[in-house]
């Protein structure tokens, strides 16, 4: 599904997009879902308060649907490895962004955590334990001022030296946004924009961030993780596309 020019940019950019991944028409089901949960009115922007309310996963048959395509599962085949993930039975989180003056108070650059620790602390080793892709569905269109996530371009390059020394316990999650964050900072930044329906599936190591809402219409999006069943094979001598990078990372 994903051209050989695809993947070349997910190893060298750490993301590509998926348009038309899933129907607008699912994605339409899922969207009425999620404003209903929101308990706001989609035809009233009095009701619209909050700039942003979080909502848990999602199992019903939209969900289901958007993320079990089979455009979506060669892509998976093709940049995590066949048999290598576990396919999702829903989706989730998703954070709904309203239009507001208030500011968000979650708009920081970071890196997904992967794992928990001994402590319950989230934490993030190399071999990306517990995460093999960070993947972001639309469910609305999603324009430039609809609070479109920002990705540093480049930027999961940066993190696999941060995480070299730290062996498979890894290291905490915050601490590691600490030095991810400025050794990203000179990376070119992207929007997650497009058409509801399209999909963004990231390296699992891209340093990211939420911006507040300037537009007009409440962004839908869900921003789940690929699980995996296993670890990153650093050592292998055919590695994937997320290993690729992960690699080409230690050596940059």
């Amino acid at each position: 599904m994903l051209t050989g020019q695809d993947i070349e940019s997910f190893v060298e950019q750490g993301f590509v997009r998926v348009p038309g991944a899933f129907s607008r028409a699912v994605a339409d089901a899922g969207r009425a879902e999620l404003w209903r949960a929101t308990g706001c009115d989609p035809h009233d922007p009095a009701t619209w308060t909050r700039p942003v309310i979080r909502l848990d996963g999602f199992g019903t048959e939209p969900f289901r649907a958007a993320a079990n395509t089979p455009v979506l599962h060669e892509a998976f085949d093709q940049l995590v490895g066949p048999g290598r993930w576990i396919p999702r039975t829903g989706l989730g989180t998703f954070p709904v962004r309203f239009p507001s003056d208030t500011p968000p108070g979650d708009d920081g650059w970071h890196v997904e955590a992967s794992f928990a620790g001994p402590a319950g602390e989230r934490r993030v080793n190399l071999e990306s334990r517990g995460r093999a892709l960070l993947m972001l569905f639309l469910f609305s269109d999603v324009g430039p001022d609809d609070a479109p996530t920002r990705v540093r371009a480049g930027s999961h390059l940066d993190v696999p030296p941060l995480l070299a020394a730290a062996g498979t316990g890894g290291r905490d999650w915050m601490a590691l946004c600490r030095d991810a964050v400025p050794a990203s900072a000179a990376r070119p930044e992207a929007l997650v924009t497009g058409a509801a329906g399209d999909v963004y599936l990231c390296h699992p190591f891209l340093v990211h961030a939420a911006q507040p809402h300037r537009g007009r219409v409440p962004r839908f999006m869900a921003q789940p993780p690929l699980d995996p069943t296993g670890v990153l094979d650093l050592t292998g001598t055919d590695p994937t596309p997320v290993e690729r990078a992960v690699l080409a990372g230690l050596l940059a």
